[in-house]
């Protein structure tokens, strides 16, 4: 029996491509992770893990003692706790394994406290996993070169690259200067937009099976006729389960999907120039409620991606505990009109868990 240990190792997109132009055979970590880089040993196993798409992509094996170096590998940052690899099993982007297809064989997702509990063990490296879990994503990317199968890829997502700088809190974001000129737009399209989504989100959740429902000073909204109000399983009042004030925010939250008394996720629609009042009510919440296990999205359009990871990842967020970037994910509007196109008449059967694969962490890499 083998007496290898296994190792999670994140990568972006743009850090996997780095990688692989430099030979592929040395993965680093930052400075601040040497003391857990120091128990990887030869024979080890790195388990590569993609996080703009969350999927895993291949498996290296450390070939040398760890080592520090700052030798230019990667663009942004140095990652100067350094082992050396060679591959056991690579895939590509597209033929990567999606860690939602191994939720039958990793203990992550099991007895979970929240639906997204299992994301808390992505969020740094290396992390030891143990050897049922190693073996098992070992076994599925093998199984997935032997017998590829192509999933098409947000190259958005796999191109992130945040704008961050080190601060004594960790990474952050620089704002933009709040007096530039506001981007220019057509003021009646965002309405439009943001009712759009609202709308999808309502009968999305109404159609799997949810109580919906939809901010209380929405209600009286319609789109192409359809009046907001008239949806069959939406709700007239809140369940009365929490204090005054954080039921008073929690119905200004813009869809909320609900089964009997507990509330199955909330989402906040991003479409305006300020993008302030979600992010708001998401980090309200968080303080109210900081042992709330509820999923948040951001819902946003593509153009403002970027603006959102700014936001989230501000210093003022990322002092709440936990921190909005930790607690909420991020849903495109792109993505979400092209899986419900994609389901079609299926969407009856879809499960909250579909989630995860269409929305994205607001964290800094």
């Amino acid at each position: 029996m083998s007496n290898r240990n296994y190792w999670l190792d994140l990568f972006t997109g743009v850090t996997w491509k780095e990688f692989l132009a430099a030979g592929g055979e040395v993965s680093g970590f930052r400075e601040s992770r040497w003391s857990a880089v120091q128990k990887i040993k030869p024979g080890d196993y790195l388990l590569c893990y993609l996080t703009g798409i969350s999927r895993f992509i291949a498996v290296l094996e450390v070939v040398s003692a760890p080592f520090r170096d700052s030798a230019p590998v990667w663009k942004d940052e140095d990652f100067p706790s350094r082992l050396k690899v060679k591959v056991v099993v690579v895939l590509d982007p597209e033929t990567a394994v999606p860690v939602s297809e191994l939720r039958d064989r990793l203990s992550m997702f099991r007895n979970m406290k929240s639906p997204m509990a299992w994301t808390g063990r992505f969020r740094g490296s290396p992390a030891k996993w143990s050897a049922p879990d190693g073996e098992a994503v070992l076994d599925a990317l093998v199984e997935a070169k032997e017998h590829p199968k192509k999933r098409p890829v947000d190259a958005a997502k796999l191109a992130r690259r945040p704008k961050a700088l080190r601060a004594k809190i960790g990474a952050v974001t620089v704002p933009e200067s709040e007096h530039q000129p506001a981007e220019t737009s057509d003021s009646s399209k965002e309405p439009r937009e943001h009712e759009e989504i609202q709308w999808l989100l309502l009968t999305l959740g109404s159609e799997m099976g949810f109580d919906v429902w939809v901010a209380r000073n929405d209600r009286g909204r319609q789109i192409n006729g359809k009046r907001f109000s008239d949806l069959p399983r939406l709700k007239s009042e809140l369940p009365l389960q929490f204090d005054e004030a954080t039921n008073r925010t929690i119905e200004l939250i813009d869809v909320l999907w609900l089964t009997g008394n507990a509330i199955v996720a909330a989402f906040e629609i991003e479409s305006t120039t300020s993008i302030y009042s979600g992010l708001l009510r998401m980090a309200d919440l968080i303080a109210m409620q900081p042992n709330l296990n509820i999923p948040l999205y951001l819902v946003a359009p593509d153009d403002r991606r970027q603006k959102v990871f700014d936001e989230v990842n501000r210093p003022t967020f990322r002092r709440l505990s936990p921190p909005l970037f930790e607690a909420c994910r991020l849903i495109s509007f792109s993505e979400l009109r092209k899986k419900l196109k994609e389901a079609g008449s299926l969407v009856r059967y879809l499960k909250p868990e579909f989630l995860e694969e269409l929305s994205e962490s607001c964290e800094l890499e």
